[in-house]
């Protein structure tokens, strides 16, 4: 084995072993909260997800998002993503019922109360029971769109890109309808920010 062969052997095997220490020191959190963690993350669950209802759109990255109606807590129905265009957009899927989702609304809700007149949008899709949600959200209120579907497997999560139905479950969408980013579990108090940078 030549000397240079052998330096990018070594370098390869210590990267590695530091990869494998930093995961178990500190977890896979901050592996996760990153867009390649994010990436591998949705690969591994994607291998393993039930194939959608033929004739049902499920959203790519980069392409359109397919569009969704879906109504709202007082019964209106709610187009996405057209009645949200001209802007970014935060979709998050979420129910009353998921923890995580629940320690995660707070930090929602601080993003969208931040956002100025021409920052990112954030709507919210619960996967519930319309009268679990509105019980949910005397308790812990916001100020962002609240929409409301069935969960099954067809469900805006699905069409949305998780067909494996993991919540919470976020998508970023472009100010022209565009699947940008996805994001599997919650947010930690900062990562939005950064997460919704172009």
């Amino acid at each position: 084995m030549k000397a240079g062969s052998k330096v990018v052997l070594v370098a390869l095997v210590a990267g590695t072993l530091g990869a494998v220490a930093s995961l178990l020191t500190t977890g896979p959190g901050p592996l996760l909260r990153s867009e390649f963690g994010q990436r591998l993350l949705g690969r591994a669950l994607d291998a393993g997800a039930p194939t959608p209802p033929a004739g049902i759109a499920v959203a790519q990255r980069g392409e359109r998002v397919p569009a969704l109606t879906l109504p709202s807590l007082d019964g209106r129905p709610t187009s996405l993503p057209a009645a949200f265009a001209g802007r970014p957009l935060l979709v998050n899927l979420w129910a009353s019922w998921c923890g995580p989702c629940v320690e995660e609304m707070p930090e929602l809700q601080r993003f969208a109360a931040k956002q100025a007149a021409n920052g990112v949008q954030v709507v919210g899709i619960a996967l519930d029971d319309p009268a679990a949600v509105r019980d949910f959200l005397q308790r812990v209120p916001v100020g962002y769109p609240i929409l409301i579907d069935t969960p099954g497997p067809a469900d805006a999560g699905v069409r949305l890109g998780n067909p494996k139905g993991v919540l919470p479950y976020s998508i970023l969408v472009s100010a022209d309808g565009r699947l940008l980013k996805q994001h599997i579990g919650p947010f930690a108090h900062g990562d939005l920010e950064d997460w919704t940078r172009p």
